[in-house]
């Protein structure tokens, strides 16, 4: 048994490999780089059954690092076909859909509304694609030409917690304020506290356009508006009614007695209800809590 000793500095192997001799090499993680003898013919088989390589604890592997919040872009969906799958994929890893639903919605990604965005990191060898780290949709409001609606906020679930939120959240922003808008409205489940840091209030809800085109006016009108209070009744409209005939000499029956007047609990101040972080009067379409938020950018 021939035992062979690797360190950094060592150029080549010595002393020279002997073909007919079996050799075991142990690598460790101390040495850095391995070089072989040009003029030594040697044939080098690791197989792992006869092997086995342990590290040493107080040298463990370095994890990937995270791409630099200075590199990243924001880009359309639209502007970068070649990404299409990569982004369905994130978002699919947050809200599990059908591959062909989510890449028929985000090919509807336009610069006239709505359009996705794609939060992207250089790609580590100029051959390779960028990564794509976040995705946010933006939509018109309606009766609303200065707002946007902000929908599908999603970062990579091995990137969160790095500040990549944030900087998609500041890069819809400048988005926005570019193309002329001055306000963004989003909807939120339980990250009240995250948009709160960035400046976002408590609002009401307003209601998205799917619309790539301008509707007709006409249109438009049909969208379900914030209920309105019903105005009290007028004594006109109610003289206004045709009363039944009766015959000639008959007498009209005595009207009921008018009700009793409530005094179970008194009615409800006027006024909007109050609003906090922890309660909301808002349901979404699964009757779960939900809360709507703005900011004037």
């Amino acid at each position: 048994r021939q035992e062979l000793t690797l360190s950094p500095g060592s150029p080549k192997l010595t002393p020279p490999l002997d073909p007919t001799h079996q050799i075991e090499l142990i690598l460790s993680v101390s040495p850095a780089e391995l070089t072989l003898d040009p003029a030594c013919q040697s044939e080098l088989t690791l197989r792992p059954s006869l092997a086995t390589l342990t590290l040493d604890p107080a040298h463990q592997p370095e994890e990937t690092p995270a791409p630099s919040l200075a590199e990243l872009t924001l880009e359309p969906v639209h502007c970068r076909p070649e990404l299409l799958d990569a982004c369905a994929d994130l978002i699919n890893e947050q809200w599990p859909r059908s591959r062909a639903s989510r890449l028929h919605s985000l090919g509807q990604s336009s610069d006239a509304f709505p359009l996705c965005l794609m939060l992207l990191s250089p790609s580590p060898t100029p051959e390779a694609a960028p990564i794509v780290v976040g995705h946010a949709r933006l939509s018109r409001v309606l009766d609303r030409p200065q707002s946007l609606l902000v929908e599908t906020v999603v970062v990579a679930r091995a990137l969160r917690g790095r500040g990549f939120g944030r900087r998609l959240m500041e890069g819809l922003e400048v988005f926005a304020q570019a193309r002329g808008f001055r306000r963004l409205h989003l909807t939120t489940h339980d990250q009240l506290q995250f948009y709160a840091h960035l400046g976002y209030h408590l609002g009401e809800p307003v209601q998205g356009l799917v619309f790539s085109r301008r509707l007709p006016a006409t249109l438009l009108k049909v969208f379900p508006r914030a209920p309105s209070p019903r105005p009290p009744c007028k004594a006109s409209s109610l003289a206004a009614q045709t009363a039944p005939r009766l015959p000639k000499g008959s007498s009209l029956p005595p009207p009921p007695p008018l009700p009793e007047p409530l005094t179970t609990s008194p009615p409800p101040p006027a006024g909007p209800l109050p609003k906090s972080l922890l309660e909301t009067q808002y349901q979404d379409l699964r009757g779960c809590p939900i809360f709507w938020m703005e900011k004037d950018i």
